[in-house]
């Protein structure tokens, strides 16, 4: 289940979904001299659709009706934004490569063949999953170069953001922690779920009391492990039999009240990087460390000065990322089928919407097309 949500789910977000095949590849745009289709905007319809869908399941129509109106400008910013990463020499290889192992290992794959594999199991064509990941890419890298690095942040700017959002940046007392299980009962979830974090509260079956004595002695060995520099991510992928030891034990983060009290009373009074002795539970013994603890109340501006940056760096971005494709819009050659609206037009652009033709079956041009081919040579004075 998680490889087939973890891709399908990334496959949407990215424009790889499947398209009926009886839409006819009109085309409703031009940008310069990339086309886009009625196939590729119904494709960015439905791959809007299912991202509100899986995040706002109760309401996405409501929010659809706004987003809906932005699909073709959305098209166009990508046309214009991959153009632009031509002209810089942006290619996007380095972290489209990254990013396929980051989503092999999430997936627990061994290679890049494996994880192309499952695409062809799920019916993606995984050199279209790779291109979509790359579109995504070469537009995130230009807007960053061309807006995002010259927004500028002051001291004054983060020390008036900081007094102005006290109320929001209030928060209760908390611990990260992790686990190491050594258990007396067959595998089964531990603190993991936060709906059920007490072991105490599972079911469980008859002990022996030779295993009890034998897993406690265990327990106690892998503390003195931790004790003499182990690393505790090490040793719960070697010995921990819980759900989490693949992941080296992490379980999360919990709020006071959120665990079982005698968890509770043994964790939140140690330090970050602090473990517990053993714990006996239900399941058998268990070993928690603090990754992170952090107190009730208002944190001084130094612990959270980058968050605060990267808050007024969203907060700009998006209206300055709009502003410059606004000026790449009156920079470029922009058609537009009757009927279809790029809400993010320019009133300075030199074009205006006029009728296109469908495209000719494997060729992308027509009559049409190559007359708005000399419609922009005109406009760039070639003629």
């Amino acid at each position: 289940m998680l490889k087939k949500l973890s891709l399908a789910a990334l496959a949407c977000l990215l424009f790889a979904v499947v398209l009926r095949a009886d839409i006819v590849d009109e085309i409703i745009a031009r940008v310069d001299n990339a086309i886009i289709t009625r196939a590729d905007y119904e494709k960015a319809k439905q791959t809007a659709q299912n991202e509100l869908q899986q995040q706002f399941p109760g309401d996405w129509q409501a929010k659809w009706a706004e987003r809906g109106k932005s699909t073709l400008r959305d098209l166009i910013d990508q046309q214009l934004l991959l153009e632009k990463g031509k002209e810089l020499g942006i290619t996007g290889d380095n972290e489209v490569t990254k990013r396929l192992y980051d989503l092999m290992k999430q997936m627990k794959l061994h290679s890049l063949d494996d994880l192309e594999e499952e695409a062809k199991k799920q019916g993606i064509s995984y050199e279209d999953f790779k291109e979509s990941i790359r579109t995504g890419v070469v537009a995130e890298q230009v807007i960053g170069k061309e807006v995002g690095s010259h927004i500028h942040i002051s001291n004054e700017e983060v020390q008036a953001w900081y007094d102005k959002h006290q109320k929001e940046l209030d928060r209760p007392e908390e611990v990260s922690l992790s686990e190491i299980l050594v258990s007396t009962q067959p595998a089964k979830a531990s603190l993991e779920n936060k709906d059920n974090q007490s072991p105490a509260s599972d079911q469980s079956l008859p002990e022996d009391p030779a295993k009890v004595a034998e897993t406690e002695a265990k327990a106690k060995a892998l503390v003195e492990q931790l004790r003499k520099g182990a690393k505790f991510e090490d040793v719960a992928k070697q010995s921990s039999e819980g759900p989490t030891a693949a992941e080296g034990g992490t379980l999360g983060v919990f709020k006071r009240g959120e665990l079982a009290k005698e968890f509770e009373d043994q964790t939140f009074g140690l330090k970050q990087g602090e473990f517990t002795d053993p714990i006996r539970t239900k399941q058998g013994f268990i070993i928690l460390k603090v990754n992170g603890h952090r107190a009730a109340g208002i944190p001084p501006l130094k612990d959270v000065e980058e968050r605060i940056k990267e808050a007024i760096y969203s907060e700009r971005l998006e209206p300055a990322a709009r502003a410059y494709l606004t000026k790449l819009r009156e920079e470029a050659y922009i058609e537009i089928k009757e009927g279809y609206v790029d809400t993010g037009a320019s009133p300075n652009q030199s074009s205006k919407p006029i009728l296109l033709a469908a495209a000719a079956p494997g060729t992308g041009t027509s009559k049409s097309s190559t007359a708005a081919k000399n419609k922009k040579k005109k406009h760039l004075g070639i003629f």
